[in-house]
């Protein structure tokens, strides 16, 4: 068997296989949240979020809602230096991101069942 025809039968079963994979996969909701920040994401998004007064205050002043809100956490970068992951009961991450081009950063209490917004800072 010559070269070219080795090369013909292997992309010829590689593009089967990738068609087989992609109908397999197409009505699955798949991710890959294998990294911590991913994770930690994912993990506060998915739980019932409450908002500190502070939290609310710091909203009612700068125009902000709770849609914008989520989108900071699902678009945001957990600062791991700056967060306690140590806690046994609720740790409290630090989210950063921007909006209005100016820098952010969101305290999280994440416990259990729940996610609460500590603060809001502006830097």
């Amino acid at each position: 068997m010559k070269l070219i025809q080795r090369i013909g039968y292997y992309l010829g079963g590689f593009s089967i296989g990738l068609i087989l994979l992609a109908f397999f996969l197409r009505g699955k909701n798949t991710s890959c949240d294998y990294g911590p920040n991913a994770r930690t994401i994912k993990n506060i998004s998915i739980k019932k979020r409450l908002l500190s007064d502070e939290t609310k205050a710091i909203m009612n002043t700068h125009d902000i809602d709770t849609t914008t809100i989520t989108n900071l956490i699902l678009t945001g970068d957990v600062n791991f230096q700056e967060s306690d992951t140590k806690s046994e009961d609720c740790k409290t991450y630090v989210i950063e991101n921007k909006l209005n081009k100016s820098d952010i950063a969101l305290h999280i209490r994440n416990c259990d069942s729940v996610a609460t917004v500590l603060s809001i800072d502006f830097k």
